[in-house]
């Protein structure tokens, strides 16, 4: 379950990251890109030191 979710998160981080050069009419995301990166690692930091 919490791979799914890591694995979401960084799918949406990286369609803010790069969306807008893919994809001309993709919204501008701001600084929600740099939020989803740092969930993304916390979950992963603390799944491999086995607190989740």
């Amino acid at each position: 379950m919490l791979w799914t979710i890591v694995v979401i998160l960084l799918v949406l981080w990286l369609l803010g990251a790069f969306g807008g050069r893919v994809f001309s009419g993709f919204p501008k995301t701001g600084n929600w890109v740099h939020i989803l990166i740092v969930i993304v690692i916390i979950l992963v930091v603390l799944n491999l030191l086995g607190v989740i």
